[in-house]
């Protein structure tokens, strides 16, 4: 795998069920780990691209859907586990309950994202307990099939131009606000990223926005 050169995630994963494989056996082997690469993130979503995405969409319930993932940040499992109790209109915040690495938080939306939201709840009704978002006819939780084919069919729509995704909209937030001067410890709660180390692969990312905070801050020797 090394000779031909497979991707980091590909020699992860053959690795762990290889070892799997030799525990069940009862000879266990223990495999190395190549060296994590960095991430850079590329090709986020622009303000205005955003708001054509928002613009897209042909019903309050995908406007809802698509202004909560781009406001808020949450993951795609995160949006669907996502039920009335959970939402805070008056103080414009979500709870994340059993997040990733089972951790819950509370986060931030906007107000006008807190508007479309009520809209959608004036047309669908909810009870404090039940999903935020359903299926239609059968009032079941929403898959995460079924946000990623919101998000892909409102894309086309918008005519982007490129794969868009849930997770995209995360990145995009991400990267918005440090755009805006938002600070990396904002940032990294809104996200609810364990380590600022996650945080930072923004920051590496947008090395436009290190030289506009350099020519700010930079001290005036002349």
């Amino acid at each position: 795998m090394y000779e031909k050169k497979y991707s980091y995630s590909h020699v992860v994963n053959t690795s762990l069920g290889l070892e799997h494989y030799t525990r069940f056996k009862s000879s266990e082997v223990k495999l190395a780990r190549p060296k994590k690469p960095k991430r850079l993130i590329k090709d986020v979503l622009s303000e205005s691209e955003v708001s054509r995405l928002l613009m897209a969409t042909r019903n309050i319930r995908n406007k809802a859907m698509i202004c909560l993932l781009s406001y808020s940040g949450v993951r795609n499992n995160e949006l669907c586990n996502i039920k009335l109790e959970d939402v805070d209109l008056g103080g414009n915040q979500i709870t994340v309950r059993d997040g990733k690495n089972r951790q819950d938080g509370v986060i931030n939306i906007s107000g006008e994202c807190t508007k479309v939201l009520i809209e959608y709840l004036r047309a669908f009704p909810r009870e404090n307990n039940e999903y935020l978002f359903t299926t239609l006819r059968q009032k079941r939780r929403l898959s995460t099939g079924d946000v990623r084919k919101v998000l892909r069919i409102t894309a086309f729509r918008a005519k982007i131009g490129r794969r868009v995704f849930p997770h995209l909209l995360r990145h995009s937030l991400a990267t918005n606000l440090l755009n805006r001067g938002a600070s990396l410890m904002m940032i990294q709660q809104q996200l609810r990223h364990r380590f600022i180390e996650s945080t930072m692969i923004y920051v590496v990312s947008r090395p436009v926005r290190n030289r506009s905070e350099y020519d700010f801050h930079k001290p005036a020797y002349m």
